[in-house]
C-alpha cells in the first residue's frame, strides 16, 4: 500500500510531508479532489482523525495525523535518512527546532493572522502580544542563522522543512536569506512552486456574518448625506498606500547572469568550494550587467571590542537587506586581537554602486 496523504494541494501543513518525501525518495500520493470542509467531514475521514483536522496520512499500519508526526513518519521510512542528521546530538537539535518552529513561530502566526481573517475574535492587545512573541522568536532564529546556512549541520534536515513551511518575514535578514535559500531548492520548488511573499498585512475581517437588512430602509437620508460619503471616499483615497516606486535597477536591460543561481550555488557548495563555487561564479559572471567592489571600514582603529565590531557588521548587513534582490556580499572581521579589521566584497547589479546603496 502506498502512502496516501489526505489534504488539499495548497495546504501548507501537507507541504512538510511532501517535501520530506521528495528528499527521502518516498512515494506519497496526494488524494485527488480533496475539498476542505467536505472531504474531512466524511465518516471515513473521521475514523482516521476524529477531530477532522487536516492532513492525515494513510499508511499500511494505520493512519497518522498532525503534520509534524506525518513528516517524521515519512522521513523514518528511509533508514539512516540524512534529514534526521548523522549523530544523536544532531537528531536532538533537529527535534528542538521542529518544536521551536511549531510553538514559537507557527502558533504566534496563527494568533496574529487568524483573527484578521475573521477565523477568531480580533483583540488588538492579543494581536500585539502575538506579534511581539513572533518577533522575539524570529530574532532568536535570525541570530542562529547569522553563522549558519541551515538550522542543523551543513545540509537540509527535517527541521528546515518544518520551519520554512511555517513562516514569512523580511524584517530579519538572515531568516530572509535562509527562507529564499530553501524555497529555491529543487525539492521545495517541486512542491511549493514559485513562492511570493505577502507585501502587506491583511485587513481585519469580522468573524461575524454581517447583518445589514436595515440599510436599504434609509432612503430619506440619501439627500442630506450625499456630500459626506464623497469626503469620506476622498479621505480614503488620500490614505491609500502609494504604489512602490520602480527601482532604477529594474529598468536595466536583461543580462545572462541570474543572481539567484549564484546564491544557490554559494549556499549549497559544502566541499571543494574553490573548484565548484568560485569557478561557477566566473562562468556565470556578466561584467556588463554586474560589477565587483571591495569595501574597507574607515575606522578600523575603533574596533577594539569583538562583539561591538560584530554588531557593527551585523547592523550594516541588516541595512543592506534592501539590496538583496540586486546584490551579493561577503563581510569579514579579520584578526584575533584588536583593533579588528573589517573588509568585504560585493557584487552589485550595474557597473556602478547603486545610488540607493550610497545614500544608505
Amino acid at each position: 500500500m502506498a502512502l496516501v496523504l489526505h489534504a488539499g494541494s495548497t495546504n501548507k501543513y501537507a507541504f512538510k510531508a511532501l517535501i520530506a518525501a521528495e528528499y527521502s525518495g518516498v512515494k506519497v500520493e496526494l488524494v485527488k479532489d480533496f475539498e476542505m470542509g467536505v472531504s474531512n467531514k466524511t465518516p471515513e475521514f473521521m475514523k482516521m482523525n476524529p477531530i477532522g483536522k487536516v492532513p492525515v496520512l494513510e499508511t499500511p499500519d494505520g493512519p497518522v495525523f498532525e503534520s509534524n508526526a506525518i513528516a517524521r513518519y515519512v522521513t523514518r521510512v528511509r533508514a539512516d535518512n540524512p534529514l534526521y542528521g548523522s549523530s544523536l546530538i544532531e537528531y536532538a537539535h533537529i527535534e528542538q527546532w521542529i518544536d521551536f518552529s511549531s510553538m514559537e513561530i507557527a502558533a504566534n502566526i496563527v494568533r496574529w493572522y487568524y483573527p484578521r481573517r475573521g477565523l477568531m475574535a480580533y483583540l488588538p492587545l492579543a494581536e500585539e502580544a502575538a506579534i511581539a512573541a513572533l518577533k522575539r522568536a524570529l530574532d532568536a532564529l535570525n541570530t542562529h542563522l547569522a553563522s549558519s546556512t541551515y538550522l542543523v549541520g551543513h545540509s537540509v534536515t527535517l527541521s528546515d522543512i518544518s520551519t520554512t513551511c511555517n513562516f514569512f518575514t523580511s524584517e530579519f535578514p538572515h531568516v530572509e536569506r535562509y527562507f529564499w535559500t530553501l524555497v529555491n531548492q529543487p525539492n521545495f520548488q517541486k512542491i511549493l512552486g514559485e513562492v511570493k511573499q505577502v507585501e502587506s498585512i491583511p485587513p481585519v475581517q469580522s468573524n461575524k456574518k454581517p447583518s445589514q437588512p436595515k440599510e436599504p430602509a434609509k432612503p430619506k437620508e440619501v439627500k442630506k448625506e450625499a456630500a459626506p460619503p464623497k469626503a469620506e471616499e476622498a479621505a480614503e483615497e488620500e490614505e491609500a498606500p502609494k504604489p512602490k516606486a520602480k527601482n532604477p535597477l529594474d529598468l536595466l536591460p536583461p543580462i545572462k547572469m541570474i543572481l539567484d543561481e549564484w546564491k544557490r550555488l554559494y549556499s549549497n557548495t559544502k566541499t571543494n568550494f574553490r573548484e565548484v563555487a568560485i569557478k561557477g561564479f566566473w562562468y556565470m559572471f556578466d561584467p556588463e550587467g554586474y560589477s565587483l567592489w571591495f569595501c574597507d571600514y574607515k575606522y578600523n582603529d575603533e574596533n577594539t571590542v569583538s562583539f561591538v565590531t560584530l554588531n557593527k557588521v551585523g547592523g550594516f548587513l541588516q541595512r543592506m537587506d534592501l539590496a538583496c534582490k540586486y546584490a551579493f556580499g561577503k563581510m569579514l572581521i579579520i584578526g584575533s586581537e584588536p583593533p579588528f579589521k573589517v573588509q568585504g566584497l560585493w557584487l552589485f547589479r550595474g557597473t556602478e554602486i547603486p545610488q540607493f546603496i550610497i545614500d544608505e
